[in-house]
């Protein structure tokens, strides 16, 4: 399917047809404008992660059609026991950073563990949580060269100004998921008006049986709504479709194309460039 034509980077995950990620970054080289290196396991023995000869072929197949890629960090980054720099966290982080820098990702998507103090209302508690992310942050920023390549994400769960302070006082990025905020039944476009400025990645998906799948499960007036937020800002960053499989991949972009076409039916100029 042709792509439509948006301002930003259409892209979606590296687990769209079953295989590993080469064959995958192959079967998508023509389909997608970025794909997202969703890298679950990175430990030694079997793993995900790819190997040298694997990124060399994939800086190949970028250079050849203009692909781009984000890597998605595999656990919620947090310090250790008495601000351990060595939490399995980041030392994933690490090896992650490290056998992906070839690659020039345009973004590192992470999570920020905070499942035990979401629902905190001791002060105390949160500073201290959130001085141990920013330290997780810097030295994270330091292997990826730049604090903005990485891209922190909203989760479902939580509530929506948690990250906040951690964004004022690092110049980190946002990942905006509006598949998390339609799942907590949220209003996405609040949310996008505040983070849009510092967002780097945003991803998009249904809302089915589960979050992840096809966005033919989305609401065509809130996917609209979406999608002209996006366009009205001249959002110029990544638009990964975060969905695990070839069908849902290809009703995504026929979902994200008919509303582009009802919104330029509807007279806004700026969806019909």
């Amino acid at each position: 399917m042709t792509l439509p034509p948006f301002p930003f980077r259409l892209g979606t995950t590296s687990y769209i047809v079953p295989d590993d990620i080469l064959p995958n970054v192959r079967f998508l080289a023509d389909q997608a404008q970025d794909i997202e290196l969703v890298l679950f396991e990175v430990d030694d023995g079997t793993n995900n992660l790819p190997s040298a000869e694997t990124v060399a072929e994939m800086q190949a197949l970028a250079a050849a059609h203009n692909l781009s890629y984000t890597v998605h960090l595999p656990l919620d980054l947090r310090l250790g026991a008495e601000e351990d720099l060595r939490h399995p966290s980041l030392v994933k982080a690490e090896r992650v950073i490290e056998r992906t820098r070839a690659l020039a990702p345009f973004a590192y998507v992470l999570h920020l563990d905070g499942r035990e103090e979401r629902s905190q209302t001791d002060p105390q508690v949160l500073a201290r949580w959130q001085q141990n992310s920013i330290r997780a942050l810097r030295q994270a920023a330091a292997w990826a060269g730049d604090p903005a390549l990485l891209a922190v994400e909203n989760l479902e769960g939580y509530p929506l100004d948690f990250w906040e302070p951690i964004f004022d006082q690092i110049p980190v990025s946002r990942c905006v998921d509006i598949g998390h905020l339609w799942l907590d039944g949220r209003d996405p476009l609040t949310y996008l008006q505040r983070a849009l400025p510092t967002t780097r990645v945003i991803h998009l998906h249904g809302i089915g049986t589960r979050d992840h799948q096809s966005l033919r499960h989305a609401d065509p007036a809130a996917l609209d709504a979406v999608l002209a937020a996006l366009l009205r800002a001249d959002y110029r960053g990544v638009l990964t479709l975060e969905i695990f499989g070839e069908e849902d991949f290809h009703t995504s972009l026929q979902a994200l194309n008919a509303s582009r076409q009802r919104l330029a039916a509807g007279g806004d100029l700026w969806a019909k460039a």
